[in-house]
């Protein structure tokens, strides 16, 4: 109809005129006007650097191996090179799934707004500790396990974790009492939100006979806690976290071996991709000089492959809960 009445006025009115008639935005009219008919798009020649038939189905079936088939890219290129083997870019990786339809989130993601987090600087192991509680679906429908972990915020090492029945200002009490022992060094901050263990007097009272500074999230916003949602989020987003746990025993067992995986072997792509053990006691410098031999070998027999000599990544140097802006740092300067 708007072709239509738009034509009619064409010979009587101009071109802005008729077009305000009709409502048809000019920017349409004349992008129909001069279109050109879409030629066929030429083929991508293949790159001369790029990776022999043979190259990229070895890639790709050790991308399909039992022990890599879970992981993403960037932990599988990780692991390659701790093991002095160098296949081809994490890019390369990622390319060679889309083609295959295997590179994808594995469920929904939900977003949340920005909001104001409280600051927090951790610059080494043992500076600030977040902690918080999970549940865990129970065998039937209205039963919960609760689920205390604790996580150092700059190597990201879970150096304490606890399932119960129920939660109790009791049990964070000795939970992190007993976190504190094991690591032999009480953090400089413990930051966790408003929940009733959280703010307990127990809890309250320990850590100011240890001299460990409290922070709490604002009320309501989990947020203000990210690094452990975010440790939440890698554990239940598992490939092999169930739906519901046959009983606490259950539960237990399987975080038992789900935090010495996470600890020991889980590559963090905020770490370097390395495992928060390695940056906690130390190790991640060294791993990452042997990285960088592995890493220059592969350049060495292929400089045509890469556009610089390769690096692995960089080792963190700090770690914040909502970081200021440049413009707040100035103003507490002055």
């Amino acid at each position: 109809m708007t072709e239509a009445a738009f034509a009619e006025l064409g010979p009587f009115l101009s071109i802005k005129q008729a077009c305000g008639l009709v409502g048809k935005p000019r920017a349409t009219h004349y992008r129909r006007l001069h279109a050109h008919p879409a030629g066929e798009r030429k083929p991508r020649p293949a790159p001369a650097n790029a990776l022999s038939p043979a190259e990229r189905r070895q890639m790709v079936d050790t991308l399909h191996e039992p022990r890599f088939v879970d992981l993403p890219p960037a932990q599988v290129w990780a692991r390659l090179l701790d093991e002095g083997t160098y296949l081809a870019s994490v890019s390369t990786m990622y390319r060679a799934l889309r083609e295959r339809g295997e590179s994808r989130d594995r469920r929904r993601q939900r977003s949340h707004p920005a909001r104001k987090k409280p600051e927090l600087l951790a610059r080494r192991p043992n500076d600030v500790w977040s902690w918080d509680i999970t549940k865990l679906k129970g065998p039937e429908r209205s039963i919960y396990y609760q689920l205390y972990v604790i996580i150092d915020i700059f190597s990201r090492y879970v150096p304490g974790w606890l399932v119960t029945p129920a939660e109790s200002a009791e049990l964070a009490e000795t939970l992190i009492s007993s976190a504190i022992t094991r690591s032999g060094e009480a953090p400089g901050t413990i930051h966790a939100d408003r929940g009733s263990s959280m703010t307990s007097g127990l809890v309250a009272q320990l850590l100011s006979d240890l001299g460990v500074a409290r922070s709490h999230s604002r009320p309501h916003v989990s947020n203000d806690n990210p690094y452990s949602e975010a440790g939440f989020k890698t554990l239940k987003y598992f490939p092999t976290f169930p739906e519901r746990f046959g009983s606490i025993q259950d539960a237990r067992a399987f975080c038992a071996w789900f935090f010495d995986y996470y600890n020991h072997e889980h590559r963090h792509s905020a770490l370097g991709l390395h495992t928060p053990a390695s940056l906690h006691f130390g190790t991640a410098t060294e791993v990452r000089s042997q990285r960088a031999v592995v890493l220059e070998a592969a350049y060495q027999a292929h400089p045509e492959r890469f556009t610089k000599p390769p690096t692995p990544p960089t080792l963190p140097t700090a770690a914040w809960i909502n970081q200021p802006t440049p413009e707040v740092l100035i103003q507490t300067r002055r």
